[in-house]
């Protein structure tokens, strides 16, 4: 095929996600053909349909005509702001170009996701002439008042190699008269990365005796900067497992708040059952945002003298919980500009541990960009569990007609599709194994999605469905529906507690009414406000039962919480909710919404008729929280696709549904409270629970994917790992 036919095939695909993949074989197809294609490409670039336009960007930065690079930069200043953006990106594949500079640069100050295609791409360029790009971003430090953007360029100047970089940044940081986030960023730079040298140390240390926010940026920037000799290690794998989009610890308090959703409940379980299960792990580091410890990231030299400081506490066998410092929990969508410290602190995180068999990912976001980057520089084995995100949201908009072809260039502003996309499947073709969520049709839904042929790829393929700790579940289970009392203080007496309260502010007439419980993030993905309309629109639903959604910090709502806040205040004003039956519950620890669940469902002779949990998603790739509920006895609503329909059985244990309208959802919710009341629904239950332990507990996770880190570990333990790297550092 030659690239004409592939821009035609962009032109004409019938569906968004077929003109995305035909833009992939545009890029090869010009990578390969040496042709003079630049003006068909530059044609193409300025065309007014989206897609046509970005997958003609992308060329353009592959085609090999020295000409191309200048186009690229004409575009970056282009006032349709999504090719702008493309063509940012694209221009770290070409040489510098001079022009262009400066438009980086400001784009590199100002932030956010364009900031950080901008900042990838003279990072890049930094590689090839760091000179040009040093005197760049020097001029616009000099140039800028802003505080934070003088701080992003600090951090960008750290990513230019050479003397001259580093005589700078250790100017920067150690300038008393300069803002604390300048002097942050350049202390950093100083540890890790191409401007790092032993230069900085004196400074650095001077700084880590000081007190503040500071000394904890040189401690760590020590530690970064001082090589360390290869750590003794304890015998077996090593897996490290990553999210950094919340602070994930072993008791998950932080459960439903943000990001911090079933993804954190799974690596903690997960981690804990790796251990305990036959496999040779002997152990796991779960890698999330927050700040460090200290015992993990020891800045002194190592040294036989008396008192010299200790290994990393990372070194001793078990569960580990580490934690990379950002600016804050960062939402998943809003993280991208994180990327350099989301480097910094996996590459701390790894060489801290000494040998690592093989790095989890499981999702398209910084922090596994970060990490293959790595893994591919250090020879780390990486596991990809692979959830078609955002293809099947793109592709379920398509077909629904909310996502045309017009409009795609404004969602990929919000949302970077493109990127996104691109990312996972970078990320599946360099994965050492990929682990497949069960769906109805898994095959097809890869090929489809990806381009992933399962069939020809059988040997680095398998299916594995996640899992919940069943016995922690019947644990808790067992507590709350314990009719002969409870210890005081106990956890899930407490828990009880804190539900009874707040069933009590319900007008007594509601009291005795069915309960429909959410769990979840307040995202728009998860359809909280979709389930809120459905309950309040449908007056029949509304006065046969109260709906009590758990999730999200609603003190302190981030700004994705704090607009499907806005939207359920729209159909329930916050002053009336509790009176007309809906109940707001916030974030809550995970063993306590499990005591919620149980209690929810009813105890043995209770008069009251028992709840049904709805999961409003509009897409699930698996679904935990739906897997708990089972576990617990409710009758369930679910969506009908991704991982639930392997495992609700329609009419019997739950309904599947169309999630993404109300009247659908309402509909079944309907449904599922009739199933809930029927006579055999005590059995039902007792089904589903059998099914959950049977086919999904954690156990059984753990051992299926114990036996994939064997597979792709070094054999024994060879390879580059980070530690062998830092052996020779200077």
């Amino acid at each position: 095929m030659d690239p004409r036919s592939a821009l035609e095939m962009v032109r004409t695909a019938p569906t968004l996600l077929e003109a995305m993949r035909a833009a992939s074989t545009l890029a090869d197809v010009t990578a390969r053909s040496g042709g003079d294609v630049l003006g068909d490409l530059t044609s193409a670039a300025r065309s007014g349909d989206p897609l046509t336009a970005l997958a003609a960007v992308h060329a353009l930065a592959v085609c090999g005509d020295p000409a191309a690079a200048p186009v690229l930069a004409e575009l970056a200043r282009d006032g349709r702001r999504h090719v702008a953006e493309h063509a940012l990106d694209a221009l770290r594949h070409t040489t510098p170009v001079d022009g262009a500079l400066p438009h980086l640069v400001d784009a590199s100050r100002d932030g956010g996701f364009t900031g950080m295609l901008a900042q990838r791409t003279l990072e890049s360029w930094a590689a090839q002439q760091p000179d040009r790009v040093r005197g760049a971003v020097l001029a616009g430090l000099a140039a800028s008042a802003d505080d934070d953007g003088r701080a992003r360029l600090a951090e960008t100047l750290g990513l230019v190699p050479g003397a001259a970089t580093t005589t700078a940044l250790i100017a920067l940081a150690a300038d008393d008269t300069e803002v604390l986030p300048v002097r942050a960023a350049a202390t950093a730079a100083l540890g890790e990365g191409p401007a790092a040298g032993h230069s900085a140390e004196a400074l650095l240390v001077s700084l880590a005796r000081t007190v503040g926010p500071l000394a904890q940026t040189a401690r760590l920037a020590l530690f970064d900067l001082r090589p360390a000799p290869v750590p003794p290690v304890p015998d077996g794998l090593t897996v490290v497992q990553l999210f950094l989009h919340s602070d994930i610890d072993g008791r998950l308090h932080h459960s439903g708040q943000g990001d911090t959703g079933g993804i954190a409940t799974l690596l903690v379980h997960l981690g804990d059952a790796l251990l305990r299960g036959e496999a040779a792990v002997s152990r796991v580091i779960t890698v999330s945002g927050g700040s460090p410890d200290p015992a993990q990231f020891p800045s002194g030299r190592p040294s036989a003298a008396p008192g010299a400081p200790a290994g990393s506490s990372l070194l001793a066998t078990g569960h580990h919980y580490a934690r990379v410092p950002l600016s804050g929990p960062l939402g998943v969508a809003r993280a991208w500009p994180a990327r350099v410290a989301a480097r910094r602190g996996i590459r701390r995180v790894l060489r801290a541990a000494g040998r690592v068999d093989a790095i989890h990912l499981r999702m398209a976001d910084v922090g596994s960009m970060a990490a293959a980057e790595l893994a591919g520089e250090l020879g780390i084995p990486v596991v990809l569990t692979v959830a078609p995100d955002p293809q099947a949201l793109i592709d379920a908009r398509d077909r629904a007609g909310t996502l045309t072809r017009a409009r795609f260039g404004e969602a990929d502003l919000k949302e970077h599709l493109w990127f996104r996309d691109h990312l996972l499947r970078d990320l599946a073709a360099r994965a050492s194994h990929l682990v497949l969520f069960p769906r109805p049709r898994v095959g097809d839904d890869l090929r489809r999605y990806l381009g992933i042929d399962v069939e020809a790829q059988r040997e680095r393929l398998d299916v594995v469905g996640e899992g919940i700790d069943v016995a922690g579940v019947d644990r808790i289970v067992g507590e709350a529906l314990d009719r002969s009392g409870r210890p005081r203080g106990s956890g899930v007496a407490a828990a009880l507690d804190e539900l009874d309260a707040l069933l009590d502010t319900l007008p007594d007439d509601r009291r005795a009414l069915p309960t429909v419980v959410s769990v979840g993030r307040l995202n728009p993905v998860k359809g909280m406000a979709t389930l809120v309309r459905a309950w309040r629109e449908d007056a029949r639903l509304c006065e046969r039962c109260n709906l009590l959604v758990v999730g999200g910090d609603l003190d302190h709502p981030s700004a994705e919480e704090a607009a499907e806040l806005a939207r359920i205040d729209a159909v329930v004003p916050p002053g009336e909710a509790a009176d007309q039956g809906l109940l707001l519950a916030g974030h809550r620890p995970n063993a306590t919404t499990i005591a919620w669940l149980a209690r929810l469902r009813g105890r043995p002779g209770d008069t009251a008729p028992p709840g049904v949990y709805v999961s409003a998603s509009l897409k699930e790739e698996f679904g935990i929280a739906i897997l708990e509920a089972m576990a617990v006895g409710l009758v369930v609503v679910a969506p009908d696709g991704g991982g639930p329909a392997t495992y609700v059985a329609h009419g019997k244990t739950g309904i599947l549904t169309d999630t993404s309208t109300a009247a659908a959802l309402a509909s079944a919710t309907h449904a599922a409270l009739d199933l809930a009341a029927e006579p055999d629904a005590g059995t039902r239950a007792e089904q589903a629970r059998d099914m959950v332990r049977t086919r999904f507990g954690i156990d059984t996770m753990a051992a299926s994917l114990a036996a994939v880190y064997r597979q792709v570990a070094p054999q024994p333990h060879r390879g580059a790992h980070l530690s062998d790297a830092v052996e020779g550092a200077s």
